[in-house]
């Protein structure tokens, strides 16, 4: 990874994306660790973790998660995941956040020196080309070495930097064979992201 240690960056994390390469990777994201890897390398302004939350049931199991990330340095951009059976009767959420990353990135577009977006949709293609002409650097993280490639040709080619999530995964993640964290937690350790399908948030 190439940064510069003055430079203001902020982070645009797409959670189901992310969550979706990490698992087909075989890790699981420690948080907190991301953030202290990126704060070493440069000055970050904010790091954004966008989640679709599905509120029809009592209990979320990303509750934990997103509870964890707006208390330790995150800023948590969530909106009500919406619930559908499918032509086959089969239960289906959708909960797409991309209006509110691409939002929020223009917004701090002059602000920041350097964007780091976790998602390999192609869909961000755009959203890329438009803060690189106000003057931004971008760097896409997500992987081709999953089956099929986490990231879209289109996005890797717009990136400044294209940096795969199995080249830095030892920096911030666990094996999913490792011991899950339990209710009590050390410092070090934050929630697994326990989204039940997240390939069906899109």
């Amino acid at each position: 990874m190439h940064f510069l240690p003055t430079e203001r960056v902020a982070l645009f994390i797409d959670g189901a994306n992310l969550y979706s390469a990490s698992r087909n990777l075989g890790f699981d994201v420690d948080y907190r660790s991301l953030l202290e890897t990126f704060r070493k390398r440069a000055h970050v302004i904010r790091a954004y973790y966008y989640s679709a939350v599905l509120e029809t049931e009592e209990y979320s199991p990303l509750k934990p998660l997103t509870d964890w990330l707006a208390y330790n340095g995150y800023t948590l951009v969530t909106k009500p995941a919406k619930e559908f059976t499918d032509a086959q009767g089969r239960r289906r959420i959708k909960g797409n956040m991309d209006i509110e990353l691409a939002i929020d990135m223009l917004e701090l577009a002059d602000k920041i020196d350097h964007a780091v977006l976790f998602s390999g949709d192609s869909d961000f293609r755009r959203l890329v080309e438009a803060v690189q002409r106000r003057g931004v650097r971008v760097s896409v993280i997500s992987s081709i070495r999953t089956s099929p490639p986490m990231v879209a040709d289109e996005l890797r080619r717009q990136a400044d930097q294209f940096i795969d999530l199995v080249d830095i995964a030892p920096e911030f993640t666990r094996r999913q064979s490792e011991t899950r964290p339990t209710r009590t937690m050390t410092l070090r350790q934050t929630p697994a992201e326990p989204y039940a399908d997240a390939s069906e948030l899109s």
